[in-house]
């Protein structure tokens, strides 16, 4: 085998053989095959596709790269979600434990923001004392013992694709469709949960940006799981709009414990609860009723245990950004539209993301919304703020946000758009 007859494989519109596939995953993740040379077949890759059976070698030949896991011990059984990534997406924060209070174990391996997307290891990061990388022991107690654990995956699982992940991050190919589905199914069956909830976002927020393109990476990823023997099944969710109220790391534990106790924007709980039914449901605890334990508190008991079990203080105050910046509403009407993708970059800009992976983050910046679409606004009333321990920073963010929002005059209807629009399995 060689890297050249491979890339010219797929670069004529040839269907890689699975030789071919195993020999250059495996290459590549021993250092054998370049970095340029794995670029050109991501790229030909991007432009040409694979079939599903390319897919699934594709992906075995990852997951054959690291370790797996094993549940099987556990009294439980194991369900887990994953999303695609938004603005505002703190769902797995209230949602893991919320699942676990129900009866399932929910092992979350979660990852960390990049551009405007944000990451649940670095919203978790922002309560004092937490830690994000266990131990697989370490992992496997926190879960036997609360019942959820969120970490960061294990150096040793499918670390070919860490590799190509950060590849693909810097040569244009991140959007390649049976790359992103490799990706995500190769760590999360390795990780070897028996069911497996999507949460694939679809609009400006989301990396898919329209519902075909959104139809296409969750029916592919769906078949990799029900081919891998993983009860597998897919929202595809609204990210036209951030999800909540704010967008940033500690802004988003805060509301997260909001939902926790009860209260919160109505659509982090709408998706928070749909998504905990079909984890429940894929897990054979159809029966469970995580509405009732989202309204009586045994939710946030299990939140306090698993961030204590991973170091943090659930009781310590969250920080909080030194300076803020009001944008007011300059006219009134009805909000009609408020882009989640500027609002995305915004916070990125202000300190809530990271450009590249090794950047820090500010656990207190970010953007707070003062109205979703389809409310009321008066001209002068708060319509964001803006969050940051650096105030030249405001400039910059400033620039991402003319032109992402609409307001039209008082009495123009308005329709929402559900934020679960369509299920695939």
């Amino acid at each position: 085998m060689d890297a050249i007859s491979v890339i010219r494989t797929k670069r004529d519109r040839g269907e890689l053989s699975p030789e071919q596939i195993d020999w250059v995953i495996d290459a590549y993740t021993r250092g054998e095959v370049a970095d340029e040379q794995m670029s050109a077949l991501a790229m030909a890759i991007l432009l040409n596709g694979m079939n599903r059976t390319e897919i699934a070698r594709w992906t075995a030949a990852m997951i054959a790269s690291g370790e797996r896991m094993d549940f099987g011990a556990l009294s439980r059984p194991t369900t887990d979600k994953h999303s695609t990534g938004g603005v505002g997406d703190k769902i797995t924060l209230p949602l893991a434990p919320l699942v676990a209070a129900c009866g399932a174990a929910v092992p979350q391996l979660s990852g960390r923001g990049l551009g405007h997307t944000g990451g649940t290891l670095d919203k978790l990061e922002s309560i004092p004392g937490w830690r994000a990388h266990l131990s697989n022991a370490e992992m496997l107690d926190v879960l036997d013992t609360t019942g959820a654990v969120i970490c960061a995956a294990g150096d040793g699982l499918a670390p070919a694709d860490k590799k190509l992940y950060a590849l693909r991050d810097v040569t244009g190919t991140v959007e390649a469709i049976p790359l992103i589905a490799s990706s995500i199914m190769s760590k999360k069956i390795a990780e070897g949960t028996g069911a497996l909830v999507l949460d694939v976002k679809v609009g400006s927020g989301a990396f898919m940006k329209t519902i075909e393109d959104a139809r296409e990476l969750a029916s592919t990823m769906v078949a990799l799981g029900t081919d891998s023997g993983v009860r597998t099944v897919a929202l595809l969710t609204d990210m036209a709009t951030p999800l909540g109220l704010t967008a940033g790391n500690a802004l988003e534990v805060r509301e997260s414990v909001e939902v926790l106790a009860g209260g919160g924007p109505q659509d982090v709980i709408d998706l928070t609860l749909a998504l905990a039914r079909e984890m429940l449901d894929a897990a054979g605890l159809k029966d469970a009723d995580p509405e009732k334990a989202l309204a009586d508190g045994s939710a946030m008991d299990v939140w306090r245990r698993m961030i204590s079990a991973q170091g943090g203080d659930p009781d310590a105050a969250l920080p909080v950004a030194r300076e803020r910046h009001v944008i007011s509403a300059p006219s009134s009407g009805v909000l009609t539209r408020l882009d989640a993708y500027d609002i995305g970059v915004a916070a990125w800009r202000l300190g809530a993301g990271r450009a590249r992976k090794e950047d820090p983050v500010q656990a207190g910046a970010g953007v707070e919304l003062h109205a979703k679409p389809g409310d009321t606004v008066t001209e002068g009333q708060p319509l964001l703020t803006l969050h940051t321990d650096t105030p030249e920073k405001f400039e910059y963010a400033l620039k991402a946000l003319p032109g992402s929002y609409d307001i039209a005059p008082a009495g123009t209807p308005f329709t929402a758009t559900p934020v679960v629009r369509e299920r695939i399995a």
